[in-house]
């Protein structure tokens, strides 16, 4: 098995010929907004286990590289009254530039024969609306996939043997099969291809940084489930 490690939401980088709409001071850009936080963390502890990895570096808030084109969030309330043209190069300058990158690798190896698993990391914000996320980890898989469901099963089991006081749900706090990249991928390669979101609370992160504990046993069950 192929592992291929991405990571959608890595930094809250503004190009600076896009400044003129969010500053680099601009508050937002340091909330989940603009970025996953922790997640490029938790992706750099996870990179040597992988056979590709990549990680898009620009805020979500230029343009939301885990969306389809068609997505209503695809642009953000900076982005979205931009001139079609102006859209149209962010397309391909940010989003096609990232997504093909990876469709490209999956694609070289699913053509040779070889089964990808597609480990995608990311991390949610511990509150939203009101709303208190009840879990430590979150795996999204489409419950359709037979593999995408036992990948998450051993991976659960490997989190609770080394510490049974991390909370890990399924499909949770977003469901898997919703609009996102691994949901095209599976549409795209639909052999040989198994897409897992991995979702870490943010109530783990300070400075950006992830608790070594949670990092360590994520590193160690990814480790041991793709043996």
């Amino acid at each position: 098995m192929k592992l291929v490690l991405t990571c959608e939401h890595a930094g809250n980088r503004i190009p600076e010929n896009y400044r003129y709409l969010c500053r680099e001071d601009d508050p937002i850009l340091q909330t989940h907004r603009g970025f996953d936080p922790g997640a490029l963390d938790v992706y750099k502890a996870l990179v040597s286990l992988a056979d590709f990895s990549t990680k898009h570096l620009e805020s979500r808030l230029l343009i939301e590289v885990n969306r389809s084109l068609h997505h209503s969030s695809l642009f953000s309330t900076y982005t979205r009254e931009l001139p079609t043209l102006e859209k149209k190069k962010i397309i391909e300058a940010y989003y096609l530039t990232y997504r093909n990158r990876v469709e490209s690798a999956i694609h070289e190896y699913t053509a040779k024969g070889e089964e990808v698993l597609h480990f995608s990391v990311h991390s949610f914000t511990p509150q939203l609306k009101g709303e208190i996320r009840n879990t430590d980890i979150g795996l999204l898989y489409d419950p359709r996939k037979a593999k995408e469901k036992e990948f998450c099963k051993i991976f659960k089991k490997h989190i609770e043997i080394q510490n049974p006081s991390i909370k890990v749900r399924f499909n949770y706090p977003y469901l898997g099969k919703a609009d996102g990249f691994t949901t095209y991928l599976r549409k795209k390669f639909p052999h040989n291809y198994c897409g897992v979101e991995l979702e870490v609370n943010q109530k783990f992160v300070s400075n950006n940084k992830m608790e070594k504990g949670i990092k360590s046993a994520i590193l160690e069950a990814l480790q041991k489930s793709i043996k």
